[in-house]
């Protein structure tokens, strides 16, 4: 993250009321109209706000029909956390870990689902996250498939456990305990080489519950703009959204980034964090 795009998001959140729209989109995605009915301004005066939020990367728009989703993006927001912050933290505290202790801590849920029933509840939801990696498209789609091991932190076996993407129709994306022993993260259900991928996987989740995630490639110049969408629904437990709008801010805004750019592995990484 460079000096103007920091400049661009202070400025983003100097109006109070790009603020109040950020407060309304962390709880899901909402139409523009559906925003300009919560504020005593004009349908017009919305827009400039969300154009300019756009224009810092903190807000992601997805049309469907005629109709403009405006979804939080708090991928910049994570990156400036990182940059003066994380850095004082353990690495027990990141977000990351939290996700990996979240999904270790629920791999026997579903023998204990009808004490935790007041917990559980039919609902969804969707993660749009964009990052801008300074890499060609095709270095970007290699890391997505044949080089997953070296740049994908979050782990349920033990850490010296492998990843493997099988980069086809009915392909899996899977980790290998050893012994015979894994788990699979991801079936592939659409293939387009340097273009996009999409997969149906619980992603640590389990029981009632359908998942897919998609990446999409696009050519910014000599750079990608990777495109994130994960869909869930079902019988969601509560923290699930959260805790996965978190890993893949640490997924693609730190790990895949810092390796395509900086060529640090996972191990790399934390080795740097922790000094």
């Amino acid at each position: 993250m460079n000096g103007h795009e920091i400049t661009d998001i202070f400025k983003a959140l100097a109006h109070p009321s790009r603020v109040e729209i950020l407060d309304y989109l962390k709880d899901g995605p909402l139409t523009t109209g559906e925003l300009s009915d919560k504020f005593n301004v004009s349908r017009y005066a919305i827009m400039k706000h969300l154009n300019i939020l756009e224009s810092a990367g903190l807000v992601v728009v997805r049309r469907q029909g005629r109709i403009r989703l405006n979804f939080l993006h708090a991928l910049p927001l994570q990156q400036l956390y990182n940059r003066w912050v994380s850095q004082y933290e353990s690495q027990l505290a990141s977000s990351l870990l939290r996700l990996k202790n979240n999904l270790e801590d629920h791999k026997g849920d579903l023998n204990n689902m009808e004490n935790n029933q007041e917990k559980i509840a039919m609902s969804s939801f969707q993660i749009e996250q964009e990052v801008v990696i300074n890499v060609p498209r095709e270095r970007v789609f290699q890391a997505l498939t044949d080089e997953i091991n070296e740049w994908w932190a979050i782990r349920l076996g033990t850490p010296d456990s492998k990843f493997t993407f099988e980069p086809k129709i009915n392909g899996l994306f899977y980790e290998d305990w050893g012994n015979g022993q894994g788990s699979v993260w991801g079936t592939v259900i659409y293939f387009k080489e340097h273009e996009e991928i999409r997969l149906n996987g619980l992603l640590g989740m389990q029981g009632a519950v359908n998942s897919n995630y998609i990446y999409k490639l696009e050519e910014r110049g000599n750079s990608t703009l990777l495109k994130l969408s994960h869909q869930a629904a079902g019988l969601l437990e509560p923290h699930w959204e959260e805790a996965h709008q978190q890993g893949w801010n640490e997924l693609l805004g730190k790990h895949l980034k810092a390796y395509l750019e900086d060529g640090l592995s996972v191990n790399q990484y934390s080795s740097c964090v922790k000094e």
